[in-house]
């Protein structure tokens, strides 16, 4: 007879939410949660997960889009460094990010080396063929994609491909956790941590939640039941007071997260400020090459370029920070669609808006 898969389980998803709206009723008030993985933004909008749980639980979405936080500044510098006969590799959402009415998709269109590539390893075959040029690689994403960055940068090393340079976009996820945690404005209650960044770091990473900030933190697989058992988590430190960091997702994140990844990143990068869409300048956030790699560091070459200004009436911004929701966007549905992206948020597939325009949207009008 064969097992049945939990996470497959009908009667699993339907104790569970039965759970939770025995356990909402508890409350005093509402409760606040917000996702920091665009996986999870794609889940719960998919799953339905917002009209099916009681009114006074709160799902709010926050930066868990690399893409989507990614400034505009930095596809700025990408579009003049294209400009200047540099070749440009990418993951494919960032060619559709529009500044100053242009994206890298336009540029391409005109003439520029531009790639959409599925791994940075692809950049190396571009850097092999093309020796002549500098092939810069546009590295952006949280801990979960930087390690495969190091491993390409230290194959480059060997193969002495001294024309393949990473522009870095890297981000790390707990600085922006704890602006979001402090703001008093928001007032969230916990936190539904990324399981895929925090198979590198580690569960460790998020004790500062409720040791300094008094909010609840749980780390969450994908599947519904992993959410669902999440929020269920959440829901009972709320009525207890009692915040805490759990790792609801054992069985693939580890207390000490992936040692070998972290120490790969160490030996690349450092630590420094950076720019996130929606936060502005938070300290430390960001990742740059060490001075021992610098070599491979596109940020040496001097290009000058303007800093864009956000579209008007785009509030990425806000969704990012989980002020508002997308459907509070003035140009959702109307200017603002998957086939016309006008923001970030509706460019990357793990944004929020395009979460919610593909799957919610015919429920809220």
């Amino acid at each position: 007879m064969k097992k049945e898969n939990i996470l497959e389980s009908p009667q699993v998803a339907n104790k569970l939410f039965y759970d939770i709206k025995t356990l909402s009723k508890k409350l005093k008030g509402d409760i606040k949660l917000m996702e920091v993985c665009g996986t999870h933004t794609q889940a719960i909008s998919r799953y339905g997960l917002r009209r099916l749980l009681s009114e006074n639980v709160k799902l709010i979405s926050g930066p868990g889009c690399p893409v989507c936080v990614t400034p505009s500044s930095y596809i700025a510098h990408s579009i003049e460094l294209a400009k200047k006969g540099n070749i440009i590799v990418t993951f494919g959402d960032l060619m559709r990010i529009n500044v100053f009415d242009t994206s890298l998709e336009k540029e391409k269109a005109t003439g520029s080396q531009i790639f959409a590539v599925y791994s940075p390893l692809d950049a190396l075959k571009i850097a092999r063929e093309n020796k002549d040029k500098d092939v810069i690689f546009l590295a952006i994403g949280f801990e979960t994609t930087i390690p495969s960055i190091c491993v390409t940068i230290e194959k480059a090393k060997k193969e002495k491909l001294k024309n393949f340079k990473i522009l870095s976009a890297h981000k790390i996820i707990p600085p922006p956790l704890q602006i979001l945690a402090e703001d008093d404005n928001l007032k969230i209650d916990g936190f539904i941590c990324p399981g895929h960044v925090s198979v590198i770091t580690g569960s460790r990473v998020y004790d500062f939640l409720p040791e300094k900030f008094g909010k609840g933190a749980v780390i969450s697989g994908f599947s519904v039941f992993d959410i669902l058992s999440s929020i269920k988590e959440l829901i009972k430190m709320k009525i207890k007071n009692s915040p805490k960091n759990i790792n609801n997702y054992k069985r693939v994140v580890k207390e000490e997260g992936n040692i070998e990844a972290k120490k790969l990143i160490d030996n690349f990068f450092e630590k420094e400020d950076t720019e996130w869409r929606g936060f502005g300048v938070i300290k430390q956030s960001g990742l740059k090459l060490k001075k021992e790699w610098e070599d491979f560091d596109a940020g040496k070459i001097e290009v000058e370029f303007k800093k864009p200004d956000e579209i008007k009436g785009c509030r990425c911004g806000e969704v990012l920070r989980g002020i508002i929701a997308p459907k509070e966007c003035p140009l959702m549905g109307k200017v603002c669609t998957p086939e016309n992206p006008v923001g970030a948020c509706m460019v990357s597939s793990e944004g929020s808006c395009s979460a919610y325009y593909k799957y919610e949207r015919q429920f809220n009008g």
